[in-house]
Order: structure tokens, then C-alpha cells, then sequence
């Protein structure tokens, strides 16, 4: 293709017709040029050319001007790019306004036809598009007039309620129930706080959690439901089947109904599972991870403290806790109610609690190469006595009564770079500790990127706002 054809098909697209776009092309390269000219270079017969000049004029692309024989000179290009732009603005905003112009009385006269009464059948359709799923998961949430039934995982959920919490705003302000069943939550339940934030506050949405397995769908007024073909991935990622069948929509239905009533209240979870959310994270735990807890009261300092030993004893690791906010007595006799059997564990070896001198202080000054070589041997220890491992916690109260933070920090970042030792630790910091340092936000970002895998924040009477982050 030319040069010339490509520039004529590009001015095609700026509303041009073929022979248009040859004429303007070929004044613009004459500049000042007689018809008969004009028509050699564009090679449009001179008959089209007297034509089209006109209409050229008319659009503000070329000028005529006097004389004998008469001359055409062009619109410089830039110009008249501008001009096109400008008449296809033009075109498109009366056209809009045209048609709606003619949007309320299309709607009058088409419903003022008269309906056909056919005979109604279930329709089934299989949605492969995003955006399609999308809009008819919105559309159901519009259309439905008595309730809304939803089987979505967490992440799905999560997104739901970003991309139409309006809809679902208006829907529980019309009155219109709307029920959601999700798997359990592995640690901190962020669902109801984004509910309470972002659509229903006061809890007019129903939210329950279930371990029994289901599939996905969103069911609206027992006559509609969109299913999605896999569970796996974010929302509509999936291809989803919708149908209005009423015997699919009623199996899915009973479904729910199954789940709703065997599955449990998120405020049940929230003050019932919490030493069983604790023991599924530590229960994950590897040799070298190194971890930051911060309580704000002894409940949940031994939640997840000695959750945290008793999974590693009950696994065949050994454990060791060093107390500094309160004193040994006080921690093994917590033990003790806590359902550890201290004194079993003390004849094997397996459970040692000691005070925070007998680790982290060598001729009265804390030293973090004596603190490195104690947990060597802790170690070594424990694989002597034939544990496969063992795991230590720390309170650091001391570190905060002495006002020695800078060196606490240094040590927590040297333990971090040189856990070469295959042994899991938590250090246990007091929020009110932390609180009482100078700019205590500093301290604590300083504190959590000197840890590892996870942050843990203990900041409630049972567990706390469990908070899982990688670093």
C-alpha cells in the first residue's frame, strides 16, 4: 500500500470519504492549485473533483479563491484534523441528543403495545465473561424483592461487598433479607468489621460460617440463581451457569438451607474458637521462623503463648519460656490452669520456664553474644534429651524496665540474621510496654521488620486481632 492510500484511509477514519480524503491530500501537497491540477495528483476524474470541492469548503478544509482561472488552496493539515474532530464531536452529541429524545416515547408506544402471552420456560445460560457475570449478579441484586442467599469463600465475598455495596445498602433498606455463608476464618475475621464499615451497620445482613463443602452461587427470591462452575479463584473468574429453572434453583435452594442451619454464627466463631484458631497457625510453625506477639493482658498472653509450646510438646519438641512480666511461679501455675501438665513435662525435660537473667545476662550486662551462645545450647539440649526441636518464647518486659531499647532492637535484628539454629522463636512484647517508649509507632515498625515469617498483634480479652503480614 501507498503512502498516499494509507493517509487516505486514515482520514477515512476522521469521517472522510475515499475520494474526499484524495482531493484534500492532494491540495494540501500543491498548496495553491487549479482543479484540473487537483485532479492529476489525487487522480479523481474532474467532474467528482468540482463535486466534492464544495463540500470540502463547506467542512472548512480548502478555500476558493478569486481569480482566472479560479485556485482551491487547502486547510494546513493540523487545522483541519482539528476541524474533523470537531464535526465528529458535533455529530456525536446530536445524535445522543436525538436519541434521547426519542428514549420516552419508544417506551410509551412499546408499552402501549400489546404483551403476548407465551407460555413462560426455565432458561438456562452459561456466562463466561467477567463483565457479564458482573452485571448479572447486580441485575439479581436490583430485581429481587424478598431475599438474597449467598455461598461465596471469604476473598469472593470480600470483593462482592467492594464492588456493590450500595446495591446491597438499598437492598437491606428496602427490607429485603439477605443471608451469606462462608468457610471457616483460618485467623483474624476481618468479614463482619467490613460489613458493619461498608454495608449494614447493626448487622442487618446475616453471616454464618461452615466447614462443610458446597459449591458457589447466589440464589435471588427463590426464582434465580447464578452458580459459578469451580470454587477456586476471585469472583466471576469462573465461568457461572444462571438459570430460572425451578427445580435447579430448588436444589440449590435446599443447599443453602442445609448449610444455613448446620453452620455457625460468626459471633459464636469469635468468642468460641479462639485457642482453636491459635492451634491451626501453630501447628504450621517451622524451625528458624521468628516471631513478634503483642498482648495487652495475660488472657491473651496465654492464648497464644502456650497454645503456642503445647502444640510443639504434644509434637515431640521441647519448649522453653523466659518470664520477665511476670515471674516463673506465676507462669507455670497459668500453665497449670491452661490444661499443660507442668510437672510431667518438667521430668522429661521437655518444659522448661526460667527467668530472664538465666539467658540474657552475662557479668550483670545483657550481652547478645552470650544470649546467641545460651540458645545454642538450649538447643543442643533439647536434641540430647531426644526432642525433635524445640520452641522458645520470651517476654521482654526486662529489656523495657532497664530502658535498654535500642539494644533490644539490635538483638532482635541479630536473632533474625543469624537464627541459623533449627529452632522456632516468639518474642512477647506488652503493649503497654511499647506504648511508654518514645514515638512507640517507630518502635514498633522497628521491632516488626526485625522479625520474620508473620506479626502477630494480640489486642483483645480472648485472642486479639490476630494480624498474619509476611515480611
Amino acid at each position: 500500500m501507498s503512502s498516499l492510500e494509507r493517509n487516505v484511509e486514515m482520514l477515512i477514519d476522521f469521517g472522510l470519504t475515499g475520494n474526499q480524503a484524495r482531493v484534500y491530500l492532494a491540495t494540501a501537497r500543491l498548496r495553491l492549485a487549479t482543479i484540473g491540477q487537483i485532479s492529476k495528483v489525487s487522480k479523481v476524474r474532474r467532474e467528482d473533483v468540482y463535486r466534492i470541492l464544495p463540500k470540502l469548503e463547506k467542512m472548512g478544509l480548502v478555500e476558493k479563491l478569486l481569480g482566472k482561472p479560479s485556485k482551491i488552496r487547502a486547510t494546513p493539515v493540523k487545522e483541519a484534523l482539528s476541524v474533523l474532530i470537531k464535526h465528529e464531536e458535533d455529530t456525536a452529541r446530536k445524535r445522543v441528543s436525538s436519541l434521547k429524545a426519542k428514549t420516552e416515547t419508544f417506551l410509551k408506544h412499546f408499552a402501549e403495545a400489546p404483551r403476548l402471552e407465551l407460555e413462560e420456560k426455565a432458561h438456562f445460560a452459561l456466562l463466561s465473561n467477567r463483565e457479564n457475570i458482573m452485571a448479572r449478579m447486580l441485575t439479581m441484586m436490583k430485581n429481587a424483592e424478598k431475599e438474597i442467599n449467598i455461598v461465596f469463600s471469604r476473598s469472593q465475598i470480600m470483593q462482592f461487598l467492594h464492588a456493590f455495596s450500595e446495591q446491597f445498602k438499598e437492598n437491606i433498606r428496602k427490607g429485603i433479607k439477605i443471608r451469606v455463608v462462608s468457610e471457616l476464618p483460618d485467623y483474624e475475621d476481618s468479614l463482619p468489621r467490613l460489613i458493619e464499615e461498608r454495608v449494614s451497620p447493626g448487622n442487618s445482613l446475616g453471616l454464618r460460617y461452615t466447614d462443610l463443602p458446597s459449591g458457589h452461587y447466589i440464589i435471588a427470591d427463590f426464582k434465580e440463581a447464578l452458580i459459578s462452575t469451580a470454587t477456586e479463584g476471585n469472583m466471576a473468574e469462573n465461568p457461572c451457569l444462571l438459570t430460572n429453572s425451578d427445580s435447579l434453583v430448588g436444589v440449590f435452594q435446599g443447599d443453602f438451607e442445609k448449610l444455613w442451619h448446620k453452620s455457625t454464627s460468626w459471633r459464636s466463631i469469635e468468642t468460641a474458637a479462639v485457642p482453636e484458631k491459635v492451634t491451626r497457625y501453630m501447628e504450621q510453625l517451622g524451625p528458624t521462623n521468628h516471631l513478634i506477639f503483642v498482648y495487652d493482658n495475660p488472657e491473651a498472653k496465654y492464648n497464644v503463648l502456650f497454645n503456642y509450646l503445647k502444640v510443639g510438646l504434644d509434637k515431640g519438641e521441647a519448649g522453653l519460656y523466659v518470664a520477665s512480666d511476670e515471674d516463673p511461679s506465676q507462669i507455670r501455675e497459668a500453665m497449670k490452669r491452661f490444661g499443660i501438665d507442668v510437672e510431667e513435662y518438667k521430668k522429661t525435660g521437655g518444659l522448661s520456664i526460667i527467668r530472664y537473667e538465666d539467658i540474657y545476662i552475662a557479668d550483670e550486662e545483657f550481652s547478645v553474644a552470650h544470649t546467641m551462645n545460651s540458645w545454642d545450647k538450649v538447643y543442643r539440649r533439647a536434641l540430647k534429651n531426644g526432642f525433635k526441636g524445640i520452641r522458645v518464647t520470651g517476654e521482654t518486659a526486662w529489656f523495657f524496665k532497664r530502658k535498654l531499647i535500642p539494644e533490644l532492637i539490635e538483638y532482635e535484628r541479630s536473632l533474625s540474621r543469624c537464627l541459623d539454629i533449627p529452632m522456632i522463636v516468639i518474642c512477647a512484647y506488652n503493649a503497654s510496654d511499647l506504648n511508654k517508649t518514645q514515638d512507640p509507632l517507630n518502635r514498633y515498625s522497628e521491632l516488626a521488620l526485625a522479625h520474620g515469617t508473620v506479626l502477630f498483634a494480640g489486642l483483645d480479652s480472648k485472642l486479639g486481632r490476630m494480624v498474619i503480614k509476611p515480611l
